[in-house]
């Protein structure tokens, strides 16, 4: 019988998230890619260091715990990457030197495997390399750029704490050109009118339900073991406050989700709130917000709605066609 994905978390990553690749790269700007070939021969044996997800993933898997069949798990992670199999061959020495439970991987020489996103039922698909991220979201798929950020200390303990923005990342960005259009009155007046109304998905609301069906888990075991203690947190960070937080929460309730801990700031620097709260990923759509959210914890862009708009003379990357040649080996997806 067929490995079923349907009822699982996925996420899809690349190398260049999950790993700290600048030592490579900086080899093959200036020697070519023989020499990168070479290279990532001689050091086979030698573990790429954790990148800016790796802490993220690490404690993600680690809630498979919860599984009463270890075959059976909440969470898988998919590799996706344009190395060929050859070169992508230390990534996967270095997810077994660390222990990852990392075992499906898709090496594509040259080309981008974000079409198979729908096929293997990926809710979250993270990269650090721009333009594949915004054709990715370009083309309907739930895509993340990982920042150059501040990494979390990789503590003992299993916690995870992940932080959502609520507009154009766990909602859509309807109420966002409100706000960019007529001003905060007229957006708080909008979204006062339409309190009960739950708001359209955002690209990250389907990752989030299925990181609700983890948060089920842990109750289910809390209630059988009572001094299991809670290791998942989930905190929306957001520019919002009175009288629009209404519509955030009820959005929410009727998504059949909840989080732990809403911050609605009201326009307050969200990265004073991240330095305290310290979450190992956080996502949102605006890069104003992550510049200073970025110093202080592993931050992704989520390039959806208006605000990230390209110019005309960018071209989203074809799945189905090879990209440049430097891009295949180096900054991956």
């Amino acid at each position: 019988m067929p490995y079923n994905l349907d009822d699982r978390l996925v996420i899809g990553i690349a190398s260049s998230a999950l790993f700290d690749l600048a030592e490579s790269d900086r080899v093959f700007r200036r020697d070519g890619e023989e020499a990168y070939r070479k290279y990532q021969e001689e050091h086979l044996n030698d573990p790429l260091r954790p990148g800016i997800a790796f802490s993220f993933i690490r404690r993600l898997l680690s809630l498979n715990d919860l599984c009463d069949d270890p075959e059976d798990p909440l969470v898988e992670v998919i590799v996706m990457s344009r190395n060929d199999p050859d070169t992508g061959l230390r990534v996967m020495e270095s997810i077994e030197h660390y222990g990852l439970p990392i075992t499906r991987a898709i090496f594509m020489e040259g080309r981008a495997p974000f079409a198979f996103i729908p096929t293997l039922n990926i809710s979250l698909f993270l990269s650090a390399d721009e333009d594949t991220v915004r054709s990715a979201n370009t083309q309907g798929h739930p895509a993340g750029r990982v920042l150059p950020s501040a990494t979390v200390d990789d503590e003992d303990d299993d916690d995870l704490r992940i932080a959502f923005d609520f507009d154009g990342v766990l909602a859509d960005d309807k109420s966002e050109q409100v706000m960019q259009e007529s001003g905060l009155p007229q957006f708080h007046q909008h979204e006062t009118a339409h309190a009960v109304s739950a708001h359209d998905p955002g690209p990250l609301q389907p990752f989030l339900l299925k990181v609700a069906t983890i948060q089920a888990a842990e109750r289910k075991r809390k209630l059988r073991d009572p001094s299991y203690r809670i290791r998942l947190h989930i905190a929306l960070v957001t520019a919002r406050n009175a009288p629009s937080h209404k519509r955030a929460i009820q959005s929410l309730k009727s998504w059949g989700v909840m989080v732990n801990d809403a911050f609605f700031l009201g326009g307050i620097d969200k990265g004073a709130v991240i330095s305290v709260l310290r979450p190992h990923i956080y996502f949102d759509d605006q890069q104003g917000h992550l510049v200073s959210t970025s110093s202080s914890a592993p931050s992704v862009h989520v390039p959806f709605g208006a605000l990230n708009e390209v110019t005309e003379d960018w071209e989203p990357i074809d799945a189905n066609e090879p990209v440049q040649q430097h891009a295949a080996l180096i900054d991956d997806i």
